[in-house]
């Protein structure tokens, strides 16, 4: 296995230039494919910037896999195994991309012998990245976050999303959930994209979030972002979190967490 140090200034490098390659095209017309409904969408740069960083690592690294958000639309099989393996979102936020509106991201985690070793977040519409070592911390632009002291959902503030489906057995738990967690908390906030939506929980300026029926890719890269900020990445049931669950909840600290998870209805999406 190669030196960590090296496999981080090689993706670090790739995904400054997959950035540059969005933030050229977020205010260009776009060619717009529609994978499984009107609200799931994928553009030429969601490609293109998908196959800049699965080569460019292949190139150093040719025993290394990858679990990718536009290769598996492809009908590639999500696998998870010990092997090196990294869980690409090339743009998440497509949506957000799509209409020009800036919170949108690259989303990149290695994950080695299941173990969760780097992330990266990176928005270059809004210069923002966000990057984490196992053991070593988690950062905004170089400078060290960390997540709130929030404890209690009435000082919390909640990241929540519809997503991407429009299912309605999905739909109907989305609009209780909210609901039920409105009058109980400061207030909501949603980016559009999952793995900016756990970034902010890390930043501190969040101190919740949660979602039903993202990816892997969705939230990789920032549950080891979260966790090395001093954040919890739990499954919404209070269980431990799993990456292929296309479950989340993240938060500032085990207390919140717990008071969330006890008032959720929840919802179990097909596995990745």
């Amino acid at each position: 296995m190669a030196d960590y140090d090296q496999i981080y200034d090689l993706v670090l490098k790739l995904v400054k230039e997959g950035g540059a390659l969005v933030k050229e095209t977020i205010s260009r017309p776009k060619n717009v494919e529609v994978k499984s409904c009107d609200v799931d969408l994928v553009t030429e740069t969601d490609k293109q910037v998908e196959k800049l960083l699965m080569d460019g690592i292949s190139s150093k690294f040719p025993d290394h896999r990858f679990i990718g958000e536009e290769t598996t639309a492809s009908g590639v099989k999500v696998e998870l195994t010990d092997s090196p393996t990294w869980i690409i979102d090339p743009v998440d936020g497509t949506m957000n991309f799509v209409h020009g509106f800036p919170h949108t991201c690259i989303s990149i985690a290695l994950v080695d012998k299941k173990i969760p070793q780097i992330g990266m977040v990176y928005n270059p519409v809004m210069e923002q990245l966000f990057t984490a070592r196992k053991g070593k911390g988690a950062f905004l632009n170089g400078k060290p976050i960390h997540v709130s002291d929030v404890k209690e959902m009435k000082k919390a503030i909640l990241m929540f999303e519809m997503g991407t489906s429009r299912d309605p057995a999905k739909m109907k738990i989305v609009m209780e959930n909210l609901a039920i967690l409105a009058p109980l908390i400061h207030g909501t906030r949603a980016l559009g994209s999952a793995a900016l939506n756990m970034c902010m929980v890390a930043l501190g300026g969040a101190d919740c979030n949660f979602e039903y029926g993202i990816h892997a890719w969705d939230i990789a890269a920032g549950d080891i972002i979260v966790r090395e900020a001093g954040g919890v990445c739990i499954d919404p049931s209070g269980g431990p979190f799993d990456v292929l669950s296309r479950r989340v909840l993240c938060a500032s600290t085990q207390e919140l967490a717990d008071e969330v998870t006890k008032v959720l209805v929840q919802y179990y999406p097909e596995r990745d």
